[in-house]
């Protein structure tokens, strides 16, 4: 496999992570479809999300794969008043990645990454490396010291 941008990064920082390749499908699934298909606990899958506020631009919301994330609090922590998905038509000109392959690392220019706090109920967590179908699997502490993330609680229950 082609090492991507987000495991070229983690190796610059000496960041310990193992990879863990999905079978290849088509479309677009969810966090949670990925967790059942493949055994694994969808709250400990982050999805990666893109946002963008009204004062302070692009922000990336890193938020488990069993919630929802609350622009709100997104809003509150990040300094914004309101909060929307960055347009998905834009998406990989914005990051370089496709929907359903987008990484809190190794985007096209370092945005501001939030961290939802249920992360830190993890030793380790699963984050997209930057392809679909590629997860990486880290301590929350790497991603966050390594993307300088911020943690807050930022996601609630679906419902």
């Amino acid at each position: 496999m082609k090492k991507t941008n987000a495991v070229r990064i983690l190796e610059r920082h000496k960041a310990k992570y193992e990879l863990l390749i999905l079978p290849e499908k088509k479309g677009y699934g969810s966090a949670v479809d990925t967790a059942e298909q493949n055994g694994l606990n969808p709250a400990q899958i982050f999805k990666t999300l893109v946002t963008q506020g009204d004062k302070t631009g692009v922000i990336v919301a890193v938020v488990s794969g069993d919630k929802h994330l609350n622009f709100k609090k997104l809003a509150k922590v990040t300094g914004n008043k309101k909060m929307a998905m960055y347009p998905l038509k834009d998406l990989t000109a914005l990051t370089g990645y496709v929907r359903g392959g987008c990484s809190p690392l190794g985007m096209k220019k370092d945005f501001p990454v939030v961290l939802d706090e249920t992360a830190s109920g993890f030793d380790e967590i699963y984050v997209n490396a930057g392809k679909k179908s590629i997860l990486m699997l880290l301590k929350w502490e790497e991603l966050v010291r390594v993307c300088r993330a911020t943690v807050a609680e930022i996601a609630e229950e679906i419902s």
